[in-house]
Formats: C-alpha cells, structure tokens, sequence
C-alpha cells in the first residue's frame, strides 16, 4: 500500500497558443474602406469635406421667385356701435327709468327722469331774484323820467329868466336913453341878466349830468337783470336735462342702476346703442399699428359672406402690444348683425405685383434675416442676404439671392451655424 501523497503533474496541462486575429481585422477595414472608396469616391469625399450631414426629408425648401407682394393684417373683430354714448345725471336725485335694456329708441326721447328738489328750488328762487330785478328797473326807469323832466322843467324856467332878464335890461335902456329911468336900473337890468345866463348855463349842465347819471343806474340795472336771467336760463336748461332724452335712434344698451335709485351728480345711467351705424372693432399687434392708417381697404367677412371695408379710426394708445382699430363698411351696411358679433377681418397694408421673393419661413426669425442656407449640388451653403417687406407667407429678397435659388425656410436650426452642411437625400 502506497502512503505516499500524488503531486500536481497530473493535474497541469500545457494550453496551445491561440493565434492573434485584431491585424487580420484592421486589414479587413482597409480593405473595405478602400472598396467604398473605389465604388462611391465622390460621395465619400463629399462627406468628409462638409462639416455635418442633415437629411432633406427634416427641411422645408422653397424656390426664390418674381411674384405679388401683398403685405396685410388678419384678426379677428367684433361689430360695435360707432356711436354708443354713455348718458350721465345732470343733478342728485332720484331717478325713474321709463325702458328697459334691448329696448328701441327714438331721437330726443325720453330714458329717464330725475327727481331732484334743489335744482327745482334754486330755479325757483332764481327766478323770484329775475321777477324782483325787473321791478327794480321798471322802477329806475320811471325815477329816470320823473328827474329828466324835472330837470328840463329847471332848465326851461332858467331859460325863460334869462329872455325875462335880458328883454327887462332892453326896457330899462330905452328908458334910460329917453331920461325916464336912472342909470342904476340899467345896471340892475344888466346883473340880473347875468345872473339869470349863469343859471340858465348851470341847469343846462345839471340837466346833463344828472340825466348821464340816470341812465347809468338804469343801465345797471339791466345789466342786474340780465345776468339774473342767464343764472335762471342756466337752472331752466338743468331742470330740463333731469329728463334724460335718447341722442340717436337705436336701443338702450346698458342699464348702470336699477329703478328708483338715489344717485350723485355725474353718475353713469344708461348706455345708448346707435345700430343705424356699425363697424368693427380688430386688436392689431404694435409692430403692425405703426403701418395703419385711416383710411386703408380692408375685408370683412362673416356668416357666409364678405364685405369691403375701410379703416375708419386707430387708437393712439398701446394695451398689453395691442392697438385697437376700427373698419367701416365701405358700402351699404350689412342687415342682421349683432353687437359685440364676431367678424374676420383683413387690412390690406400694402401690394407690389413684382417683387423677387421667398416663402416666408422660420428662417427670417431665426436668422434675423442676416443670412441663408442655399441648396445648391447636394449641399446647403450659408448666404449673406438682405431682406426687405415681409407678409404672411412671402419676404422680399433685396439682395445676396437670385430667382430660382433654392433656399431652406424651415429646419436650418439643425445645421447649428455651419457654413457648408451635406443634404442627405
């Protein structure tokens, strides 16, 4: 019996070397690369010489071309009233309406009435104030006739003293001349002449003073008179506004309060729609409502049908980058609509007829309109250009494109700014 313990010898065997196969490999892609050189050399080194490759299928394409420019803005409208006034209480007080909302109304007839008992009572006292400054001018003018005539009364008397004096200073020198009478009483005669011009000359003075004075007071008096009447006529007109009356012919609009309210001076009472004369209303973008100006064509079209139209008005104010503008119908006014009815609308800004352009596309924004990818022999080659008068779906070309050039509008964000990019078909 063997004790002994077995070694390893049996256990190690000798592995045969396997043989390296990565050169044989590496030959085989030359070799192949050298194939494909051989069969397509010329796509192979339009490859390599393009900095990336993009399939066309991922591409819009459109061809540069001599066509009509028609520049124009859409939107959407709604109908409005060109006329809808708003109507206000001239005075506090109560007010009673006499329509409802959607009711029609004529011209100057009345909405509405206020009830307003200090306009009533100022009218009145103001015109008890124009009754009382009218006797007070009958009064100044019959004062004025009774001082007149007293007055020429005076001036009469000292008229007649003075022919009295001077024919008694004649008398007294014929009789002094015939030794009758003593110098004295020519004398006398003589002062009392003078005495009897120099009244004479103060009532003539007197009288037309006094009667510039007169009339001074009658005048002022009717000036008193007059400017009462104004305050009355004021009062009256207010008076007569408390029953608010309809401007246009239409229908009531808007009810702001309800029947039998108390309300201010100057508070909002109804709205009045004027639907003899509508138009339509369309948000315009800033950038555009710089170019709009009354009087443009436009269209407007609805329930099946379209009208011509004119830019009526443009609001001169900016809300949230829009601007309001207004189209009239150009003709006849259409029956049946609505306000505040949707309406498409279409202002036409501008036309050429021949104008070298493009499909318009993402490109313009993209590129700012700097520059362009031209397909030309497989490849898409950056252009400078220069762009001018833009629409909806066409650019004008002003310069680095010529017509029948091939141009990506849409898709050239996948060339990631590269000069020269493969097409891959």
């Amino acid at each position: 019996m063997n004790t002994g313990f077995r070694d390893t010898s049996e256990q190690d065997k000798l592995l045969a070397t396997k043989p390296r196969r990565w050169p044989l490999l590496i030959g085989g892609v030359v070799i192949l690369l050298a194939v494909l050189a051989l069969a397509g050399g010329g796509r192979m080194r339009q490859m390599l010489s393009a900095g990336s490759a993009v399939s066309l299928a991922r591409l819009s394409v459109a061809t540069v071309g001599v066509a009509p420019l028609i520049r124009d803005v859409a939107g959407e409208g709604r109908v409005v009233a060109a006329q809808s006034p708003t109507l206000y209480a001239q005075g506090a007080g109560t007010v009673t309406l006499a329509v409802q909302a959607g009711d029609p109304v004529k011209r100057g007839q009345v909405l509405a009435r206020v009830d307003s008992p200090e306009l009533t009572n100022r009218l009145a006292q103001e015109r008890s104030n124009v009754d009382a400054l009218r006797a007070d001018l009958a009064r100044a003018e019959v004062e004025a006739r009774q001082q007149a005539a007293a007055l020429q009364s005076a001036y009469e008397n000292a008229r007649i003293d003075q022919q009295t004096a001077q024919n008694d200073l004649a008398r007294q020198t014929q009789a002094f001349e015939a030794g009758a009478t003593a110098r004295m009483q020519v004398e006398r005669a003589q002062d009392a002449l003078a005495k009897s011009k120099l009244a004479l000359d103060q009532a003539q003075s007197l009288r037309g003073l006094k009667t510039d004075s007169l009339a001074l007071d009658v005048q002022a008096k009717k000036s008193a008179l007059a400017r009462q009447q104004l305050l009355a006529a004021d009062l009256e007109r207010q008076v007569a506004e408390l029953a608010v009356r309809s401007p246009v012919d239409g229908q009531v609009g808007q009810l702001f309060i309800a029947d039998r309210t108390n309300v201010a001076r100057d508070a909002k009472l109804l709205s009045v729609i004027d639907l003899s004369a509508l138009e339509v209303q369309m948000q315009v973008a800033e950038s555009f409502a710089r170019e709009l100006q009354p009087g443009m064509p436009g269209e407007i079209s609805g329930n099946g049908q379209q009208w011509a139209g004119q830019v009526s008005s443009v609001s001169p104010e900016v809300v949230n980058g829009e601007v309001a503008a207004r189209l009239r119908f150009a003709g006849q006014q259409p029956e049946q609509l609505r306000q505040n009815q949707r309406l498409s609308v279409r202002v036409l800004l501008d036309r050429r007829d021949q104008v070298l352009g493009v499909a318009r596309g993402s490109f313009v924004d993209e590129s700012g309109g700097s520059y362009a990818y031209v397909v030309r022999n497989g490849y898409a080659e950056k252009v400078a250009v220069k762009l001018g008068a833009r629409s909806l779906d066409r650019v004008e070309v002003l310069s680095g494109l010529a017509a029948g050039d091939r141009v990506v509008i849409s898709g050239s964000d996948n060339f990631k700014g590269a000069d020269r990019v493969l097409i891959a078909d």
